[in-house]
């Protein structure tokens, strides 16, 4: 790993909402000594793009329609990654499947924002607005986001912060997805990336540690 930066990858396949999060985290000094040095997206024309551009962040598209299968798809990821050098890899609304051998290459070194308090409301399945009806649904108080290291299963990786956010009985999948976003995935993000490129982060027995907490 690079002892000056620690090279950040953002996975997206959309927006880049949670993309934009860590560019201004970044842009006010909060995300260490980490630098994002790639936005790689797993289509052409998503918006995300055009916010590395914004801000001079290098892109590159690795179309997923362009590979016969995961296998192919994950073993060019793998190799994209490892030809950029990449420390951490975020997946920022990355909808693409891949398989273990990018887990084997960035092992504890990938991870993805969940927009519900895991373990509810994740899995296969459970993604964009289906989390916020499933919560809605169930009639749960609270939900929330959780930051977690990416394992081949889904969503059951280490977690690493979470954050609880009120669900109001009022709530549409729509007015509930987006105040977990502005309260809790556009904060927990930059801050889990920003614990890792702090080098604050360990995992033993699936879980995370945080060096320097208390709680």
């Amino acid at each position: 790993m690079n002892t000056n930066i620690t090279k950040i990858a953002v996975l997206v396949s959309g927006g880049g909402t949670n993309l934009q999060a860590l560019i201004d985290a970044q842009e006010r000094g909060e995300l260490g000594n980490g630098k994002i040095t790639l936005v790689l997206a797993s289509k052409p024309d998503v918006y995300a793009l055009e916010r590395a551009k914004n801000h001079g962040i290098p892109s590159a598209v690795l179309a997923r329609k362009d590979y016969p299968g995961i296998a192919e798809y994950s073993a060019m990821l793998a190799d994209k990654l490892t030809e950029e050098g990449i420390d951490l890899v975020v997946l920022a609304g990355f909808l693409t499947i891949i398989d273990e051998q990018v887990y084997k290459r960035f092992p504890n070194r990938i991870i993805n924002v969940h927009p519900a308090l895991i373990p509810s409301f994740c899995g296969k399945g459970y993604y964009g607005l289906r989390v916020h009806e499933a919560a809605l649904e169930k009639g749960v108080r609270v939900s929330g986001a959780t930051v977690h290291i990416v394992t081949p299963e889904c969503d059951a990786g280490p977690i690493i912060l979470q954050k609880a956010v009120e669900v109001r009985q009022d709530d549409t999948p729509e007015t509930l997805q987006k105040r977990i976003m502005v309260e809790a995935e556009w904060k927990l993000l930059p801050e889990a990336v920003r614990l890792f490129c702090d080098g604050r982060i360990t995992v033993e027995n699936q879980k995370v540690y945080i060096k320097g907490e208390t709680t």
